[in-house]
């Protein structure tokens, strides 16, 4: 075997992992990355041991180095959950824009009132995701949300298409409703991917904005039910 060679001869491919890499080559710290850096390096290995082919441990280790930096790095939990606080983070701008036009054009003060109260809600819901990206050591910013785009469009054609109405409320009800089941399912996801990534003040912060959406989600209903429901009909 001359130096820095290693030849292994016809041993079985199950042999293949870090104890047999230790067992055999003594230096299983350098080896147990070089498994994980190049991808089918698993499988170049188990040639090798099959044909009893030289292995030139420099080379190896230069081009595993070379792989790993031209390999596209696989995303993870935490990556996802960013992804997601933008998405929701985006969802909270837009749904500021759109409350006070609701309000405006919602004709049951009860109604109206829920909306402007929820208003109030959604500024300190976006000041929450201000501190959950600061525990990320993340800048705050939103990525486009196509879902709530098109719930808050809906929303905007009922307000046309039945302005002076008496159905107009439930309409614009159930699109406000729309929006909290959405936000009641983004935060509910977040809190617990929080949960799994030890993430605490963001569990915290999560967990309160999931309880006013599902409270407001509640408050909706029953304006629905109590009356808005009932006055749409009757008209």
């Amino acid at each position: 075997m001359g130096a820095g060679f290693l030849c292994f001869g016809n041993h079985s491919t199950d042999l293949i992992c870090a104890e047999s890499w230790q067992t055999r080559l003594g230096f299983a710290t350098t080896i147990e990355p070089l498994l994980m850096w190049k991808s089918g390096m698993r499988c170049d290995i188990a040639r090798w041991v099959r044909t009893g082919t030289k292995i030139d441990v420099g080379r190896l280790l230069t081009e595993s180095v070379i792989t790993r930096s031209a390999m596209p790095q696989q995303k993870n939990l935490r990556e996802l959950f960013h992804d997601t606080l933008k998405d929701i983070y985006f969802a909270e701008k837009k749904i500021l824009t759109a409350l006070p036009k609701m309000a405006k054009a919602a004709q049951s003060e009860e109604l109206k009132e829920a909306f402007q109260k929820h208003e109030s809600e959604t500024e300190e819901h976006v000041e929450r995701l201000d501190k959950v990206f600061a525990e990320l050591d993340a800048r705050p910013s939103g990525k486009t949300c196509d879902a709530i785009v098109g719930i808050i469009e809906e929303g905007q054609e009922v307000m046309k298409e039945y302005k002076g109405s008496p159905a107009l409320d439930a309409g614009l009800l159930a699109a406000a409703q729309a929006v909290e089941h959405y936000e009641i399912s983004r935060y509910g996801t977040l809190k617990t991917w929080a949960q799994e990534l030890g993430l605490e003040e963001a569990v915290q912060l999560l967990d309160t904005t999931l309880a006013e959406e599902k409270k407001t989600d509640e408050l909706l209903t029953e304006i629905a039910e109590s009356s808005v429901n009932q006055h749409a009909e009757a008209a």
